[in-house]
């Protein structure tokens, strides 16, 4: 059996998904969390001076996309055909151009801060959660995939617990995105993770 050590700064951030696919695999893995100090240290062994990476076996992997597929294919949540893989594809796409977005507008420059926070609210926010909740809707499981969690699932839940704590009544207008992060986070061994997490600023 392989051994994995997920690395990462004190936060869920980009390390997050990967957590949660070894809680619900119940999967052992070492979670380091690094301070500034300890990240100076260890920044030169990383292959792009970038965080989080996944070791295994003492191979350190980068691209938190990459390592959330691996551990998904390694334990049976990346569906059960190809066409399953591609659905599940085109929701990580999807998140990944959201946060790019969401991005986009938390870091704007100051005097166009106010711009890009509307245009992400108005426009950019509701056309995503709109793609989601077709979706979600489409598979008729209460799964995004199938009829059992998948990493489509465990990604959705990630971002949409992430947005609801920064943006109250993010899913407001999506009941069914709101009843699909209440699924996954009451799923038992998800559970017990949440309630024992490091509170973080993110």
């Amino acid at each position: 059996m392989p051994t994995y050590k997920l690395t990462y700064f004190n936060g869920r951030g980009r390390a997050e998904c990967c957590r949660l696919l070894f809680t619900l695999a119940g999967k052992e893995f070492e979670d380091e969390r690094l301070d500034s100090d300890k990240w100076k240290e260890f920044k030169p062994k990383t292959p792009l001076g970038q965080l989080p990476v996944l070791e295994i076996d003492g191979k350190i992997f980068s691209q938190s996309p990459a390592m959330a597929n691996f551990l998904a294919k390694e334990f049976g949540y990346y569906g059960k055909t190809n066409m399953e893989g591609l659905q599940i594809d085109e929701i990580s796409s999807m998140l990944g151009d959201f946060l790019t977005q969401a991005v986009k507008a938390m870091f704007a420059e100051e005097s166009k801060k106010e711009e890009a926070t509307k245009e992400f609210k108005e426009n950019q926010m509701p056309k995503y959660l709109k793609a989601l909740e077709m979706r979600l809707k489409e598979s008729g499981t209460g799964y995004f995939v199938g009829n059992s969690a998948t990493l489509a699932d465990l990604a959705v839940f990630d971002v949409c617990w992430s947005f609801n704590e920064r943006f109250p009544g993010f899913l407001d207008n999506s009941p069914g995105l709101k009843a699909h992060k209440e699924k996954i986070e009451n799923l038992d061994k998800i559970k017990a993770y949440i309630a024992k997490r490091p509170t973080t600023q993110f």
